[in-house]
């Protein structure tokens, strides 16, 4: 499904007003300075956050419809796993709370574990895991209901810096597997050049530039981002 967003956010003296596309099945990558407005923008898309303007998937315009019936994704950077349910049962909750059958939910959720590689954590509880297996975890919960759009915010830095390489290759691996349209916030560069079709830079709630990688490496826009690619990676 493709995405077209044109958004307008207010928050207190903060706004966000912006216009953009992901084509279907690609992989956009948010990158901005802190104070951006790159969560703010997931936020408005998963309707978290009060927005005007529009939000349109496929055919279908969000704006106005309840969380629950977006068939949004949503990876948090802390990953927000509950912590008296077993991992199946984190996997699953996404599901049901769509209102699918508990039995639906959790074949569904095991499937999920199957694909992701991790169908033996299924009993464990997320204080038993690793960075890299809750990392896994959230993702198969963002997935198991069935998004159109999948949003990621700050996926990988959470994670220690020796299995992050691992981990960003595994994700790009199964970004491309399940083939949806998907939104990555990030600060790392490595990040955009393994995960994302194209990049949108926000700077103080505005789009500052959009376009491929190398795109911005021939022609950057302004001075952050011009610091940006020199530094290899941008404030979070």
């Amino acid at each position: 499904m493709s995405l077209v967003a044109d958004i307008e956010v207010t928050r207190g003296s903060f706004a966000l007003s912006l216009s953009f596309s992901v084509e279907p099945g690609a992989t956009l990558c948010v990158l901005g300075p802190n104070g951006a407005g790159k969560s703010t923008l997931l936020g408005a898309i998963a309707g978290t956050v009060p927005t005007s303007g529009s939000v349109t998937v496929g055919d279908r315009e969000l704006l106005g419809i309840p969380v629950e019936e977006r068939r949004v994704g949503y990876l948090f950077q802390e990953y927000l796993l509950f912590p008296h349910l077993g991992v199946l049962e984190n996997v699953a909750f996404g599901p049901r709370v769509q209102g699918v059958a508990r039995a639906v939910a959790n074949a569904r959720a095991a499937e999920w574990l199957s694909r992701l590689g991790i169908r033996e954590l299924a009993d464990r509880r997320p204080s038993q895991l690793s960075g890299g297996q809750a990392q896994r975890v959230a993702l198969a919960r963002a997935l198991a209901g069935e998004p159109e759009v999948l949003l990621l915010d700050e996926p990988l830095a959470a994670l220690d810096v020796e299995v992050r390489d691992e981990v960003r290759a595994e994700l790009a691996e199964h970004l491309a597997e399940w083939g949806g349209t998907a939104i990555v916030v990030t600060h790392d560069l490595a990040d955009a050049r393994a995960l994302a079709s194209d990049i949108l830079v926000l700077e103080g709630g505005r789009a500052t530039q959009h376009g491929t990688l190398g795109e911005l490496v021939l022609h950057p826009a302004t001075a952050y981002i011009r610091r940006l690619l020199g530094a290899g990676s941008a404030s979070e």
